[in-house]
């Protein structure tokens, strides 16, 4: 597996070592020792998995201390636009995002830091996003910043018409609010 570091301190892209022939193709997509190899030493403890359409943007979302989650994001089926916000107080990078195509041609994982909100784009028909995350789902630290917020500027790949977002990510609050 390859390792490459982001300008956000912590936010790393792998890409896997793929075996392709004729029958098809086979990768690890984790390995707690070559992570642990890697300096990835996250210990995972919770796997979700979702599907959407396109056009959907879920997040941005994350958790709070106590139970602040690190993601471990790939695609099984179709592609996304993925995008982590550094907001950790004293980051040199704070309020900055990054944010690339996963999917499952490219077969691509983005390991964000705890500290940092998540959220991506649907750009294709349907997308399977599963996740890994190194604490379980706590809804009374449940936190995000809305995913339009205009001090961020995150290009989300998808025309605004074609948008579909919850209500409950309408009302997250803008960065400069929390």
């Amino acid at each position: 597996m390859r390792i490459k570091k982001t300008k956000i301190e912590g936010l790393i892209v792998i890409e896997p070592k793929v075996f392709e022939d004729q029958r098809g193709y086979f990768f690890e997509s984790y390995n707690e020792q070559s992570f642990r190899d890697a300096g990835i030493i996250q210990k995972f403890v919770q796997d979700n998995q979702s599907r959407s359409s396109y056009g959907v943007i879920r997040g941005l979302h994350m958790q709070y201390a106590p139970h602040a989650q690190a993601k471990l994001i790939r695609v099984l089926e179709g592609s996304v636009f993925d995008v982590a916000v550094d907001i950790r107080p004293g980051s040199a990078t704070y309020g900055q995002w990054f944010g690339m195509e996963l999917s499952a041609e490219n077969r691509l994982q983005m390991l964000v830091p705890r500290g940092c909100c998540h959220g991506f784009s649907v750009l294709s028909e349907k997308a399977t996003v599963f996740y890994k995350c190194d604490d379980l789902y706590h809804p009374e630290n449940e936190a995000g910043i809305r995913y339009n917020d205009p001090d961020l500027g995150i290009d989300w790949k998808i025309p605004e018409k074609d948008i579909v977002v919850s209500e409950k990510d309408r009302l997250l609050p803008l960065l400069k609010n929390i």
